[in-house]
């Protein structure tokens, strides 16, 4: 897969500074012009100036998350780099590991997401998109054991980030074990032993979110298919230094003020 995957994503774009590219392993998945190789709603993306831009223009505007799909292949283990900013007092998320739900909507999806969210502790988040909810808040290392419970191995001071500002969030997906960054700072990590709920691969995305008035920009997305990691595998006894927790809910759905019906 992975030799193949490699060539579909060199040969598939027309790529930017191609030297920096193949020195760094990196391939970038926007072409700078247009969204070839990406499947949305129309009306709510375009690129202007080099950047990809979605725009929620009202609150009746959209009756679910949307999203912008890359079709050039399902990603597995790989380092994803995106420069990202949310307009509005609302929030946008990566998507990997995802997988399509046609029988909610076009261009809906469930998986793993990075949040990007004006609220600080959302920010760099582990999460699944109409799954299992929020994992590891910012600053919060968890595990999920084979039975779907949570533990929280480790703590940190969250990272902080005006996500109105440019910022880079990375994504290390290895295995079972899935780090989310934000500018080379580790925001959260989560290692998930949930072996009928996780994926080890699916679609990437990228969400433009409903309710209040928002807009995402994005530029210099780039991945690095990585080898296949052996998963992670499960040992108790490493829970005795672990805290079981309950899983993070959130009063900032959208954004960091009230939402706007």
């Amino acid at each position: 897969m992975r030799p193949f995957l490699t060539a579909l994503l060199i040969s598939s774009f027309v790529i930017p500074h191609s030297s920096l590219a193949v020195e760094d392993g990196f391939t970038p998945l926007f072409n700078g012009k247009d969204l070839t190789g990406w499947d949305g709603d129309p009306k709510l993306w375009k690129v202007e100036n080099g950047i990809v831009i979605g725009t929620n223009p009202a609150p009746e505007a959209m009756a679910n998350n949307s999203f912008l799909i890359w079709r050039g292949g399902k990603v597995k283990d790989f380092e994803l780099r995106a420069t990202v900013r949310v307009i509005g007092d609302n929030n946008s998320g990566i998507q990997y590991r995802s997988r399509e739900l046609p029988e909610v909507a076009p261009w809906v999806i469930t998986g793993y997401q990075c949040d990007i969210h004006p609220a600080i502790e959302h920010t760099g988040m582990t999460y699944e998109e109409k799954g299992r909810g929020i994992f590891g808040l910012n600053g919060k290392n968890v595990l999920l054991d084979p039975d779907g419970a949570l533990w929280q191995l480790s703590e940190h001071a969250p990272v902080k980030a005006d996500v109105s500002q440019w910022n880079e969030y990375i994504i290390i997906a290895k295995g079972n074990r899935l780090t989310h960054q934000i500018n080379g700072q580790p925001t959260s990590e989560l290692i998930d032993h949930d072996e009928k709920k996780r994926a080890l691969e699916g679609r990437l995305a990228i969400q433009l979110h409903r309710g209040n008035p928002n807009r995402v920009e994005i530029k210099d997305l780039r991945l690095k298919v990585l080898p296949e990691s052996p998963l992670v595998p499960f040992d108790a006894a490493k829970l005795s230094t672990a805290t079981k927790i309950e899983k993070p809910r959130t009063s900032s759905p959208q954004g960091t003020g009230p939402v706007k019906k």
